[in-house]
């Protein structure tokens, strides 16, 4: 049983892709309300770590528990991937792990033929089936808090980048999700853009919410995240608070990552 205080635990998670295993066993321990952030070198497994807490990938085995929602009144899930069930089981096992979770992805990946708003409902209307007028005054209110109200009826090729990602991240509150799920949130835009993005997620961790956050930017993750963790070759390396894992890091392998990093900013 999940403990109260965490909102997410996985356990021996791994993933295969062929023959290249790209998760080798891997646990995280994300407690409700905090942010964590999986830092490491390209191919290091992050982006397919992130993507099985919701199903987008789906491990080949261990387990992903989501713990009960505070407000939702939903109980725990857990999801064990190592027993073998029906191709049928499996999706409606993923379909509640996605129901717990929202992504914002690198590239936005908003609907091209939809306004702002049609992008923003789309999901709380046809996926969830909440009132249409319902959703669509929530929407609005929270892209007038990310300063895109006079975006509503703007379509994603008007928008900048940067405006963009605000997007993203109004369509993953919208769903009410448990978690929110980041990858690399920042890495597809221009440096005079990324300050506006990066206050909404602070705003967000201020607030409480329960983030995981995959990036490369150590900065970002120094000032954002409660916790480090720092993957290499499909396994966790270290683990701990910022502070230690990007300025004191005990590992051999965490260090040189750090120090390459600094040596190209």
């Amino acid at each position: 049983m999940l403990p109260t205080d965490f909102a997410l635990q996985v356990r021996g998670v791994t993933k295969s892709f062929g023959a290249n295993t790209v998760l080798r066993g891997i646990d995280l321990d994300v407690p409700r309300g905090k942010v964590v952030a999986l830092i490491g070198p390209s191919g290091s497994g992050k982006t397919t770590m992130l993507r099985s807490l919701n199903g987008l990938e789906i491990p080949d085995a261990g387990s992903v528990t989501v713990g009960a929602g505070a407000t939702s009144g939903l109980p725990a899930l857990s999801v064990d991937f190592s027993t073998p069930v029906s191709k049928k089981a499996r999706a409606e096992q993923i379909s509640l792990l996605r129901d717990r979770s929202a992504m914002v992805f690198q590239q936005y990946n908003l609907f091209p033929h939809m306004t702002v708003l049609q992008n923003v409902i789309e999901g709380p209307v046809q996926v969830q089936k909440r009132p249409r007028e319902e959703v669509i005054a929530e929407a609005e209110a929270l892209l007038a808090r990310v300063g895109l109200a006079d975006k509503r009826d703007s379509y994603p090729f008007e928008l900048s980048g940067g405006q963009q990602q605000r997007v993203g991240i109004v369509r993953a509150l919208a769903l009410k999700p448990q978690l929110l799920l980041f990858d690399e949130p920042t890495s597809s835009l221009d440096p005079e853009l990324v300050d506006d993005v990066l206050a909404v997620i602070k705003e967000l961790a201020e607030e409480g919410w329960t983030m995981v956050i995959v990036t490369h930017e150590l900065a970002f993750a120094r000032q954002m995240a409660d916790e480090v963790v720092f993957m290499d070759g499909g396994v966790v390396v270290e683990r701990g608070p910022a502070s230690q894992v990007l300025r004191k890091p005990q590992e051999e392998r965490t260090q040189a990552f750090v120090r390459r990093l600094l040596h190209e900013l």
